[in-house]
Order: C-alpha cells, then sequence, then structure tokens
C-alpha cells in the first residue's frame, strides 16, 4: 500500500517541518549575505531614501542585484519605468526557475503556491533542486529557506541603513564580495558532475561576451548567460531523455 511519504515525493508537498528543516539549512547562506545587505542599505541612504522605503524596498523586491541595478539608476526625479523595466530583465532568469520546479509546485494552489514563487530567489532555488535530487519534494522546505533569507535580507538592510554614517567602506573592499561569495558555494551541492559543465561554462562565456565584448551593461549580461546556460541545460537534458 502506498505511504503519504511515497506520494509526497512524488508530486510534492508542503510541510511545517520541511519549512523549518529550510530555515535550518540556511543559515550559513543567511550570514553570508549579511555584507550584500548592509551594501544595500549603505547605497539607499546615499540615494536619499529614507529608512522606511528601504526596509519596503528589500522586503518587496527581495532581490540584490535588481536593487543594486535600481539603486545604480537612482536619481530626482526617479525613473521609476527605467528601474522597473531593468529589474524586470534581470528577474527573467526566474522564470525558467520556476519551471524547474513544476514536480514540487504543481500539486500547491492558492497562497502556497504564490507565497512558494514569491520567494523564489536563486540560493533557495539552488537548496531545492539538491533536495529534487535527493528525492524530497517538499515546498516547504524552499519557503523556508527562502523566509530565513527574506528576515535577513531586510534586517540588514536596514541596519546598513541606520549606520551608513559610520560605516564607509572604500570601492574593492573585499566584504562586497561576501554576496558573490555565498551565491558561488550553492553551486557545490547542485553539481552533478562533467555534464554541468557545458551548461555552466556557456552561461559565463556568454556574460562575459556581453559585457566586455559588445560592452553592454546591467542587465544583459546576467540575462544572456542565464539564458544561454539554461538553454543548453535544457538541450543536454533533451538528448539524454532520448
Amino acid at each position: 500500500m502506498e505511504q503519504p511519504q511515497d506520494r509526497d515525493r512524488r508530486s510534492g508537498s508542503f510541510t511545517a517541518a520541511g519549512m523549518r528543516r529550510g530555515a535550518r539549512a540556511a543559515l550559513g547562506l543567511t550570514l553570508g549575505l549579511i555584507p550584500f545587505g548592509l551594501v544595500i542599505g549603505m547605497t539607499a541612504d546615499a540615494r536619499g531614501l529614507s529608512l522606511l522605503e528601504t526596509l519596503l524596498m528589500s522586503a518587496l523586491v527581495f532581490a540584490g542585484s535588481s536593487q543594486v541595478v535600481a539603486l545604480g539608476l537612482w536619481q530626482e526625479p526617479a525613473p521609476i519605468l527605467a528601474a522597473a523595466l531593468t529589474c524586470l530583465v534581470i528577474n527573467l532568469r526566474l522564470a525558467p526557475m520556476g519551471v524547474a520546479l513544476g514536480p514540487v509546485l504543481d500539486r500547491l494552489h492558492g497562497f502556497r503556491l504564490w507565497g512558494s514563487l514569491a520567494l523564489l530567489v536563486d540560493n533557495a532555488f539552488a537548496m531545492m533542486v539538491t533536495e529534487m535530487r535527493a528525492g524530497r519534494r517538499d515546498a516547504g522546505f524552499m519557503v523556508g529557506a527562502a523566509l530565513a533569507m527574506w528576515v535577513n535580507w531586510v534586517l540588514a538592510s536596514g541596519l546598513g541603513h541606520v549606520f551608513a554614517s559610520t560605516i564607509r567602506l572604500p570601492p574593492g573592499h573585499p566584504v562586497f564580495f561576501a554576496a558573490s561569495a555565498a551565491l558561488m558555494s550553492v553551486l557545490v551541492p547542485i553539481w552533478r558532475g562533467r555534464s554541468d559543465l557545458l551548461p555552466w561554462i556557456l552561461a559565463g562565456l556568454l556574460a562575459l561576451l556581453a559585457h566586455g565584448g559588445l560592452g553592454l551593461g546591467a542587465p544583459w549580461p546576467v540575462l544572456i548567460g542565464a539564458l544561454g546556460g539554461a538553454a543548453a541545460g535544457a538541450a543536454r537534458d533533451l538528448r539524454a531523455a532520448r
């Protein structure tokens, strides 16, 4: 007789236990993102945003790369349309991520589904992919991990804004690498072997070509690299399935 946990492994589930496990698993990554959040808060202060505006931006956008680019464009009057379009282009990479999570999300409805998608970020996605490869399909794991990161992100950006006048780091300071290091660390558990080399290398080369060769600024290198790598990975999986 089929057990409930077997059905959950096949079709996906959403449990409180999964949320707690995801939050615990994400603790290391959340600590690594604190310096990035501080930088966002300091940058927002330098651009004239109030503490409330900074907290709302981090809570509602919850995307470091998008916030960095938007704040880089910020001026008076605020270029709302340009900033919104730029953030949209950067975050288009989340669309194929949602598709990849289909086995986890396809049985969810209402608040659980849309809440899971609203909290989808790169690090939580990578952690959930690792769970899926281990045969576990509890969407609560991803939401718990993302919520832990969200709380940390909002608090860190708020602290960065509050202490912006006393925390003045020069450009190129090692702390600015913390966010990149945290993102790179999530690549380790999702590495599947040599078959991942082609899409990963292609994504990196396309991003470098867009930035250095074509002279394109943000967000195009991120988008071009993400879509190119995703296409190569999809083609590889289709060949393997045949």
